[in-house]
């Protein structure tokens, strides 16, 4: 046993050194998440320090495989050690790499959350800055690749290539065919000219209405009413042809349209949609001064159809902005429905005449005797 340590006392040296620096770089690492877990608090009561966690993560993770990689060339032949070498140090690059990487990223989001919460307390539109920030996230991570990418001699001409002149272009051409490429270009044309932004209502189709929650690199997101988060891309959205409720004028003009019978009385139905509309407490009046000094009225109803089984009445009625419109269209809509009932005005309902013949008419009286 004493021959076997005499032997082999450079190499338990060594594997004991190896092991202390792993410790002393664990206790470090927790040490140092500890203290930074706090001054974040102390800034940021309400925001979990989640990057702190993964760097935390990452690099226990990083001091364990660099010991253990470490240790394990005691364990080989000496034909194998420069390998084994290589690989520690393969390792350590690239822990760095994902560490640096994870870190930028902090740091750009970081600033920029910065920058956004100062525009929404100044009441302006972040579209720009939190765009900006999913473009930098971007280019940090592609960076970081690029750079691990790199660490192998093997994948090294890609590396130079992604980062030279002559690579930029053929990477924009390689992508220029695919989707991925057009949505980034969709977002670049949403930011730039602002056809909707963030916090906008928007109208893509009958199916998809909402409030714009984020513009992201890839796709745009909205929340409809029924709180259900719609994700279209970019480059789809920049196609449609859509309604931006929020884009200028927020005035929104409210069609009440309901049928009546032709045997109902127009006059008083067109008075009672009136008055209806003239009284929900959502409706402006969006008259000009002319209109009301000629006694135009608030609220204008006009007979608009005249169908197979019923008149169309439409009633044209505003409100401040889309939110309030679609309540107040909601309302009155119940209200006239009440009101036509207890004064006796019909909302007809499709029906259809069917004509038979004397043969067939026979044929059924027979069959149901």
């Amino acid at each position: 046993m004493t021959e076997f340590f005499q032997e082999h006392l450079k190499a338990i040296y060594y594997i004991i050194a190896v092991l202390i620096c792993v410790t002393v770089l664990q206790v470090i690492t927790q040490l140092a998440h500890k203290w930074l877990v706090k001054r974040e608090q102390l800034k940021h009561p309400d925001k979990e320090p989640n990057t702190l966690h993964l760097l935390r993560r990452i690099l226990k993770i990083l001091w364990y495989i660099l010991g253990l990689s470490a240790i394990s060339v005691v364990f080989i032949e000496e034909q194998y050690r420069d390998r084994a070498k290589s690989d520690f140090w393969l390792i350590f690059y690239l822990g760095i790499v994902i560490t640096f990487t994870v870190i930028g990223v902090a740091v750009v989001q970081n600033l920029f959350s910065k920058a956004i919460i100062k525009k929404v307390e100044e009441r302006e539109d972040p579209t720009s800055y939190k765009f900006l920030r999913n473009l930098a996230v971007f280019g940090v991570y592609f960076v970081g690749l690029v750079l691990g990418i790199y660490a192998f001699p093997q994948l090294r001409g890609i590396a130079q290539t992604a980062v030279g002149g002559a690579g930029v272009l053929a990477v924009v051409v390689g992508l220029a065919s695919q989707e991925a490429f057009a949505n980034l270009v969709g977002g670049v044309f949403i930011i730039t000219f602002k056809p909707f932004k963030i916090n906008d209502i928007i109208k893509v189709s009958d199916v998809m209405v909402g409030t714009v929650t984020d513009i992201t690199l890839r796709h745009t997101i909205i929340r409809n009413y029924e709180n259900k988060m719609i994700v279209i891309p970019n480059a789809i959205i920049n196609k449609e042809k859509l309604i931006n409720y929020d884009l200028g004028d927020r005035r929104c003009c409210q069609w009440i349209e309901i049928g009546i019978s032709y045997d109902s009385d127009i006059d008083i139905a067109k008075d009672i949609m009136k008055k209806e509309c003239t009284a929900h407490p959502n409706l402006i009046d969006n008259r000009t001064s002319l209109e009301i000094k000629n006694g135009d009225p608030k609220v204008l109803v006009r007979v608009t159809a005249l169908n197979e089984s019923e008149v169309t009445l439409r009633a044209w009625a505003w409100s401040w902005d889309y939110s309030s419109g679609f309540v107040m269209k909601c309302d009155l809509l119940e209200s006239i429905k009440k009101r036509f009932d207890a004064e006796g005005i019909e909302i007809p309902f499709p029906h259809r005449t069917m004509v038979f013949k004397e043969k067939q008419l026979k044929e059924l009286k027979e069959q149901l005797s």
